[in-house]
């Protein structure tokens, strides 16, 4: 017989302004024991150095987590020029380097280059898996292996301050999937002098913002009481980018057992991915058919 996961029954997301120096898991971690909650997990990885929004989803918002993982994200990064390092960032061992510096034209027609979907090769020093194996346990092993280019779409990407000759930072809003470290390694190789990460925040993620987000000092402070409580937001707001519905009351009860329910819809297409809420509250995810929402996740509450 498996064994019951403790902690309490407790749904909705908490948003993280992650601090550097804590890994994504940690967060998780400390989240999920400071709400005493029985599921948790995160929607999108930081590295360990970075800061900014981490959004953490407990109990039946796990369920939302590929619609915050699949929505734009912005970024705020300052990159070093004139070095490239083995992880792309500061923490690494500093392989290449070169004396030109650009000028800050030349950096925003580079920058252009980035917009679109781009194929990038993530750095040698991630998470990817090479033959079931992650890429950095690779390289931490000294292994000679190629990371393979994928697909990454870069809505917006400019150049918003130019503290000395060395750093350049930079905004940019794009898909999933994409690694910062790879995008200031690219670019210092664009502009031919090599270039790699000082510091990388996340400001927002889908619907949820940096500013907004609670400090683990405070998640500390607060732990296992209900203040803490108090700052958890709606499972509903991870749904923010689908089209919202609305279930009849027998069309529900039909979705919450994983049938085929009645909604109201207006300017929902055919097939289009949805959710269902009855009194505002999220009943299902899935796709609309003629008059009917046909649920691939149910949500119990």
């Amino acid at each position: 017989m498996a064994r019951k996961a403790k902690g309490r029954d407790i749904s909705g997301w908490l948003v993280v302004d992650k601090p550097a120096g804590l890994t994504s898991t940690a967060v998780v971690n400390k989240v999920k024991w400071a709400l005493d909650a029985k599921k948790a997990g995160h929607a999108g990885t930081l590295d360990p150095e970075a800061t900014g929004v981490l959004a953490i989803a407990l109990g039946e918002a796990t369920k939302t987590v590929p619609h915050i993982t699949d929505a734009l994200k912005a970024y705020r990064f300052t990159v070093r020029l004139g070095q490239e390092t083995d992880t792309d960032d500061a923490e690494g061992r500093i392989t290449e380097t070169n004396d030109a510096r650009p000028e800050d034209d030349a950096i925003k027609a580079a920058l252009g280059g980035f917009l679109g979907e781009i194929m990038q090769v993530p750095p040698r020093f991630s998470a990817v898996k090479i033959d079931g194996e992650r890429a950095y346990k690779r390289a931490r092993d000294g292994e000679d292996f190629e990371t393979t280019a994928r697909p990454l779409w870069i809505e917006e990407i400019v150049l918003v301050d130019r503290p000395d000759r060395d750093t350049a930072v930079i905004e940019m809003t794009c898909g999933k999937g994409g690694y910062v470290r790879a995008v200031a390694r690219d670019l210092g190789r664009a502009l031919g002098c090599f270039g790699h990460v000082l510091t990388l925040r996340r400001l927002w993620s889908g619907p949820f913002n940096a500013e907004d987000g609670i400090d683990m000092e405070t998640i500390e402070a607060l732990a296992r009481t209900p203040d803490l409580d108090a700052h958890l937001r709606p499972l509903e707001e991870g749904l923010a980018d689908l089209p919202m519905l609305t279930a009849t009351p027998e069309g529900a009860a039909r979705l919450r057992n994983g049938n085929p329910g009645m909604v109201i819809a207006s300017g929902v297409e055919y097939g289009e991915e949805c959710w269902a809420a009855e009194a505002g509250r999220a009943v299902a995810i899935g796709r609309y058919k003629a008059g009917e929402l046909h649920p691939s996740r149910v949500f119990n509450q």
